[in-house]
């Protein structure tokens, strides 16, 4: 039997790959497919409700859990790393914070010779993702797919961490996407009456519906299809059995940090000396293949609160879970409608920092953390804040593990592996413990239960995040955009020496962005589409 033509293919559904294919499918000329290995899709329960994350980031129904190599420098640590499988792939399962990064990143990305990448030049792109009441009209966008909200203040911690922050220096933000990210700020979120807006629901499936687009999920790519120097299409196990998918035009391949360099090396595409070591046959030398791995790397800081009513303890278990399962089904409302790190901080680690160098995540409640189990909320009154680099400079690399195109990646992080990034991150747990030494925060707050009170010199302090950080799931750069050797893709996302073959996806990013990496995805796959639909020739 042929295979199946198409003009574009799309390899990989999430926060890029998803809105690559609506684009590209909105204008009724082209034939497109996108592939997705997972079968869940939009209406899989536990990815409705924001704090449904918890029964997703361990879940395989919808997650690679994929598994880091053991670092020595880490405390020996082998290092959980979530990746959505589903319609919609990260969007799905994230914790559906809404943040764009500063403009000093895209700034550069372009100063680095990525013409198209300036905080101007995608502004526009970030504009058209959203539907939006916050801030103003220079920097928000009003009628996009996507609706962004600002978490609500349901317990009166808010107002005494926001105080405590103020009186710590630093100015409260009610738009931290917009002018300037600095200060502290209620997080914006992509929900919109209590139900989690993803790349699935809001660009995918009314695609799909339309009829401009086919969807076949639980089709796992295995390898490019290479003639000559020209991608002409992908091989596909779907549920178990080979399939072959061609394409006329391109393929974009969007399948996340961790698995588009593994697709370019199981194709042949990458370092060959790499290649020969992993029994892949080379094909296309290009030694930056998976490499530059960057992530944030967070200290995990933790108090008692100790005073009733301030903490959420009481409204994740038990009694109070149920309430707030009933408050959501009749309202939308409550603590299931809100993502899990409800609040951020934005500043400075030093006076001389022109920009904000460290991000806090702060969220009024405990997790315990039970890989093979999921998360739940614990039974004690407390509050927790992870607190880390913004633009880390240390970096890693992702590579195919063997020829198996079913063994999972083989990931290695690089953290404080440079001497900014071990003072920034020292600086940042510093300037943690000082909000909290603010009243009226101070007053509700009991012991510090980590890293505790004996944990106070430098080198204590980095042992602690050595032997206890965590990534905050924002991977990049694995498929660097670029002009040098090292680069993968051009700035048109055009994979070098190979014709019909793009990467789109945090991948392609060269440095990390200052935040979250969902939404500066979703920019990269609408800016992917246009550049591609202004590319096309006859």
């Amino acid at each position: 039997m042929a295979a199946k033509s198409y003009d574009y293919i799309v390899v990989g559904s999430g926060s890029a790959g998803g809105i690559v294919a609506a684009r590209l499918s909105e204008s009724g000329k082209y034939k497109v497919l996108l592939l997705e290995a997972g079968t869940k899709d939009s209406k899989y329960i536990f990815t409705q409700p924001p704090a449904g994350t918890v029964f997703l980031i361990d879940n395989p129904k919808v997650n690679w859990r994929y598994r880091s190599e053991p670092n020595k420098d880490l405390g020996g640590r082998e290092i959980y790393v979530p990746r959505g499988k589903m319609l919609g792939g990260s969007s799905s399962i994230n914790g559906t914070i809404y943040n764009r990064g500063q403009s000093i990143d895209y700034d550069t990305w372009a100063q680095m010779g990525n013409r198209g990448w300036s905080y101007d030049d995608v502004l526009p792109f970030f504009k058209k993702i959203e539907n939006t009441k916050l801030g103003d009209d220079t920097y928000r966008g009003r009628s996009g797919p996507i609706r962004v909200t600002e978490t609500s203040k349901i317990t009166p911690f808010y107002d005494l961490f926001i105080a405590a922050a103020q009186k710590a220096g630093l100015p409260y933000n009610s738009d931290y996407s917009g002018a300037s990210q600095e200060g502290v700020a209620m997080a914006q979120q992509t929900v919109h009456r209590g139900k989690r807006h993803s790349v699935a629901n809001r660009y995918v499936e009314p695609a799909k519906r339309k009829g401009r687009l086919d969807v076949m999920q639980g089709a796992e790519a295995t390898s490019l299809i290479l003639d000559g120097k020209r991608c002409v299409g992908v091989r596909v196990l779907q549920n178990g059995t080979p399939v072959e998918v061609r394409a006329t035009r391109e393929v974009i391949v969007s399948c996340g940090a961790a698995n588009s360099p593994k697709l370019l090396e199981l194709s042949g595409i990458g370092n060959p000396d790499i290649l020969r070591e992993t029994g892949i046959t080379p094909v296309h030398d290009l030694p930056g293949v998976g490499e530059n791995l960057r992530d944030h790397y967070a200290a995990i800081l933790k108090w008692k609160i100790t005073k009733p009513g301030i903490s959420l303890a009481k409204r994740g278990r038990g009694l109070g879970l149920v309430k707030e399962v009933i408050r959501y089904g009749l309202t939308r409302t409550g603590f299931i409608s809100q993502g899990i790190g409800t609040m951020r901080v934005f500043m400075k680690s030093r006076e001389d920092k022109q920009e904000p160098d460290i991000m806090m995540v702060v969220a009024p409640f405990l997790i315990e953390i039970k890989t093979g189990e999921g998360r739940r909320m614990a039974k004690e009154d407390g509050f927790f804040m992870y607190s880390h680099v913004q633009r880390t400079e240390s970096s890693g690399s992702i590579h195919a593990r063997s020829a198996d195109p079913l063994d999972p990646p083989k990931i290695d992080f690089r953290f404080l592996e440079t001497e900014g990034d071990r003072q920034t991150a020292i600086l940042a747990v510093r300037q943690a413990r000082a909000i909290i030494d603010k009243d009226p925060i101070k007053s509700v707050v009991g012991e510090e239960m980590a890293p505790g009170k004996n944990v106070q010199t430098d080198e204590e302090i980095l042992n602690f995040i050595r032997e206890t950080g965590q990534i905050t799931h924002h991977m990049v750069g694995t498929c660097r955009m670029g002009s040098d050797p090292m680069a993968v893709v051009d700035d048109r996302l055009r994979v070098h020496g190979l014709q019909g073959l793009r990467v789109a996806d945090a991948s392609i990013m060269p440095t990390v962005p200052s935040g979250n990496t969902n939404i500066p995805c979703m920019m990269v796959g609408e800016k992917c589409a246009a550049m591609i639909l202004e590319d096309v020739v006859g």
